[in-house]
């Protein structure tokens, strides 16, 4: 009996499985972290209060530790919970929700609930890194390491692949290292974390894919042939040679462009005598400094002096003229009226939009106001009021981005829909910060921000994790809910003790 007046029938095969089962909980030492649950009430108020949830529905208790190593990793990003199918209490649960672990290959059911209601079953590895990546994004794509082509790339470190060219690259590299199985090894790595700057550092690492070539443990060169079979890989591979220099680019100034160039000596002289002008100013190595000099050549052959000229500048060696006009982007179009500057028009970028713009020259479109200065309940910080601000919340996440960068822009509106709905919460803030800014560069870096946009969480302002989980409303709501629900729990724990 169990208590008073509780019949319990007590047989060897009961007294078996409890056993087995003590043990398997013994040397698991699962986390505190992980909430083991058996009344269904429970159960829907965890629902309720959590929005990133695994459940492990089990008769036997494994997979017990190595949850508990995820459940450490994704702290405040997920929950763990499991439930014991085995024991009275559990076992109605488990039927009350329609789960029967037995009946699966391993003995184990793991389910996943978003947002308080069922999301879908986890059939993915059970392994650390992947338990790890889909709780912080349930959504997104497996790890190339779980993709089954990829088995023959040795997976060193490996997380989710965000670089477009990586991805493209991904198949090519994959059959590669399955045609040189056997001769060569072919690894993956995934080097961004903060962790590897000296790796990258030491190797030359500049920029996402770098293809880094060893020899008996030994740095040799570099491969960069990436518009890339995997035929040229194998190839390469059996005669490894470093790249080649590569032939120094023609200056724009010296290519036979129609286009004046000007420096800082011809610049003043050259507006006297040519009262309508248009000036790119510009850097050699530009992208879209690049993407825009033949449609600005080809404007200037039409154009040619009437009804305006067409100019350039390369403010990289005439810094004088660049800080003059306050240049601080590349390229930047000014047009000049009788040498005096009368407008900056960043909409013209085409042959098209230029010739049209200068027969007919009129003032640009008011720019778009910035983020910070459209009204929102976001709260914008500075170098200034950055600490001070923080150390008032008790939960803030802060993004911290630059204007011209496009995954800012959109997470932007979702992280403003985040912002309005705990708006009347004195304890939350979402705050941004504009690292382009003054001051704020230095203050992003002491932030261990290394690219945009980066998502840092602080607890009355001291850092306490980087957010890595979904960029959109769901993923930035759901991250503040987690954050309360525990301050909830906390709370109602304290009248329990009282």
């Amino acid at each position: 009996r169990v208590g008073t007046g509780c019949p319990f029938r007590w047989t060897p095969f009961a007294h078996r499985e409890l056993i087995k089962l003590s043990s398997a909980l013994q040397a698991a030492k699962v986390s505190p972290l992980i909430k083991k649950v058996s009344d269904h009430k429970d159960f829907k108020k965890l629902l309720r209060t959590r929005t990133n949830v695994l459940v492990l529905y089990t008769k036997s208790g494994a997979h017990l530790k190595l949850l508990s190593d995820v459940a450490q990793a994704v702290k405040g990003q997920g929950t763990i919970a499991w439930v014991n199918c085995g024991d009275s209490e559990g076992r109605k649960l488990c039927k009350k929700v329609k789960v029967d672990p037995i009946s699966k290959t391993n003995g184990d059911e793991v389910l996943h609930y978003k947002d308080g209601t069922f999301h879908t079953e986890y059939n993915r590895p059970a392994t650390f890194k992947s338990m790890v990546a889909f709780l912080k994004d349930p959504a997104g794509a497996p790890l190339w390491e779980e993709n089954p082509e990829a088995k023959d790339v040795l997976h060193i470190e490996s997380e989710k692949v965000r670089c477009g060219v990586c991805k493209r690259m991904q198949p090519i590299f994959q059959q590669a290292a399955t045609e040189t199985k056997g001769k060569y090894v072919l690894a993956g790595m995934n080097v961004h974390p903060a962790e590897f700057d000296g790796l990258k550092q030491e190797f030359s690492i500049k920029g996402y894919p770098t293809f880094c070539y060893f020899e008996k443990g030994k740095f040799l060169h570099h491969y960069e042939n990436y518009g890339v079979t995997s035929k040229d890989i194998t190839d390469w591979l059996k005669n490894p040679q470093p790249p080649q220099p590569k032939t120094p680019e023609v200056p724009w100034s010296e290519s036979g462009s129609v286009v004046f160039h000007l420096t800082d000596e011809s610049f003043d002289t050259f507006l006297e005598e040519h009262p309508s002008a248009l000036v790119m100013f510009y850097a050699p190595w530009c992208g879209h400094c690049k993407k825009m000099k033949p449609e600005y050549d080809e404007a200037a052959e039409i154009l040619n002096k009437d009804p305006g000229v067409l100019a350039a500048v390369d403010a990289t060696i005439h810094k004088s003229i660049g800080e003059r006009f306050k240049i601080s982007g590349f390229p930047t179009v000014k047009y000049f009226e009788k040498g005096e500057e009368k407008y900056t028009l960043p909409q013209l970028r085409s042959k098209d939009k230029i010739i049209e713009w200068l027969q007919n020259p009129q003032a640009p479109p008011p720019p778009e106001k910035s983020w910070d200065e459209m009204p929102s309940s976001v709260s914008h910080l500075g170098a200034e009021d950055f600490r001070e601000f923080l150390k008032k919340k008790k939960h803030a996440l802060v993004m911290f981005y630059a204007p011209w960068c496009p995954h800012c822009k959109n997470a932007v509106p979702h992280f403003t829909t985040a912002a309005e709905l705990f708006k009347e919460d004195r304890k939350i803030a979402y705050a941004a910060v504009d690292c382009t800014k003054g001051q704020n560069h230095e203050l992003c870096k002491q932030e261990g921000v290394e690219g945009y946009p980066t998502f840092n969480y602080y607890n009355y302002g001291k850092f306490s994790e980087k957010y890595n989980g979904e960029r959109g409303e769901a993923g930035f709501t759901g991250f503040m809910r987690n954050l309360r629900g525990r301050d909830q729990e906390k709370v109602g724990k304290r009248k329990e003790e009282l």
